[in-house]
């Protein structure tokens, strides 16, 4: 397998230091058609408070909320009256700032005859070091049991500081196992690497094993990500938001053994050293990026439901920005026609997304301090409650 060595990336990042810090948004005008601040069609009712720094929030097969809080608290959340009934707390989850602890989870496809549920999170291993692992339980009715390692050897931190473990956690139409992983604030050694698990897109089966068709022969699927925290499939495609450092914030599509380029291409191959290098290893552009920053998180795939504004979009949680973003998709999924922002700065943070099977959707914050909440987001001549 290659390896890439730090010297070839002298000429690269002097490059990249003295223009991508003075692109603006031009790329994003380029790709988006139309913007527009529109919620006048949308009502929101806060369902919950007092919650303190939730990761993920996802529509259960029991029509209630399951809901990670970093601390290491699984929780369901009944829609209708807000009631937090806890699942488990996982003692082994270490949640040292605000970044990092109990992070993404999914549950089982078919969960009433394997009610297991996934989660991903930070711990201190037997040796002391910081390190992030996904792990499957299995519910009883009322908590989680019988932990099981999906996948260990992510690194959580090697000096510096406790950044980039973002994590979230998607089942595929082909029913494995992708994860998002950050590259623990090591750019030059991790992203770039086909046989570390950090700065990638991981694909396992549900049991942990390595599918056969992966292209390292490792649970590594696509390489080359900063600190992706949104992960969704829509129509098919594999979907990913992507943190930038001070430009390019991404809007990224999946696909088999690609490299997104990170820590030599920020957003668009548009600098003659990125071209370069994206020329030589396989880089794959971004469908949608924003300079200045604005720090995507959470992301899901709008279709079908009451909220006929959203069909065929990708639904974004903005964390810097205190946004929520739709992303409307043309025919076939692989572009970015419209943009329309919502709520900015109404309830601060936002960290995630889930939507109902009926088309409700809810937004989770993050501002901490026992003061987060999630939002159930209609419009305003359909509010009845969830069947």
């Amino acid at each position: 397998m290659k390896r890439y060595s730090v010297l070839i990336t002298v000429s690269v990042i002097a490059l990249l230091a003295c223009k991508k810090q003075i692109n603006t948004s031009t790329t994003e005008d380029e790709i988006a058609t139309h913007r527009k601040h529109d919620e006048k069609e949308l009502q929101t009712r806060v369902i919950v408070n007092n919650l303190n720094f939730p990761w993920e929030i996802l529509w259960g097969p029991d029509n209630y909320i399951w809901m990670t809080e970093r601390q290491g608290r699984v929780s369901r959340v009944n829609p209708r009256t807000g009631q937090v009934i806890p699942v488990a707390t996982i003692a082994e989850v270490a949640s040292t700032t605000n970044f990092n602890g109990l992070l993404g989870m999914v549950l089982h496809p078919n969960f009433r005859y394997s009610p297991f549920v996934y989660v991903v999170y930070n711990y201190f291993n037997a040796s002391g070091a910081y390190m992030e692992k996904i792990v499957r339980f299995r519910y009883d009715g009322t908590t989680l049991v019988s932990p099981m390692t999906i996948v260990d050897g992510i690194v959580g931190k090697i000096g510096g500081d406790f950044i980039h473990n973002g994590s979230r956690l998607v089942i595929g139409p082909d029913k494995k196992l992708y994860a998002t992983t950050g590259d623990a604030d090591r750019r030059f050694e991790f992203p770039q690497n086909p046989n570390s698990l950090n700065g990638k897109i991981l694909r396992v089966n549900l049991d942990g094993s390595i599918p056969a068709d992966n292209p390292f022969r490792n649970a590594v699927w696509a390489i080359g990500q900063r600190n992706p925290q949104g992960l969704v499939f829509g129509d098919g495609k594999l979907y990913s938001s992507m943190h930038g450092e001070t430009t390019n914030d991404e809007i990224n599509i999946i696909e088999r053994g690609r490299n997104y380029g990170w820590p030599f291409v920020e957003g668009f191959c548009d600098l003659p050293a990125e071209r370069a290098f994206c020329r030589a290893h396989n880089v794959e552009e971004p469908i949608f990026a924003w300079t200045p920053t604005i720090a995507p998180s959470g992301l899901d795939f709008y279709e079908h439901g009451k909220l006929g504004q959203f069909e065929n979009s990708l639904l974004l949680a903005v964390l810097k920005d205190k946004k929520f973003i739709q992303l409307k998709l043309n025919g076939n999924g692989t572009r970015i026609k419209e943009v329309h922002e919502f709520f900015t700065n109404q309830f601060g943070r936002l960290r995630d997304v889930a939507i109902s099977p009926s088309g409700k959707v809810y937004l989770c914050t993050d501002n901490g301090n026992n003061t987060d909440m999630i939002i159930e987001v209609t419009e305003k001549e359909h509010d009845e409650m969830e069947d």
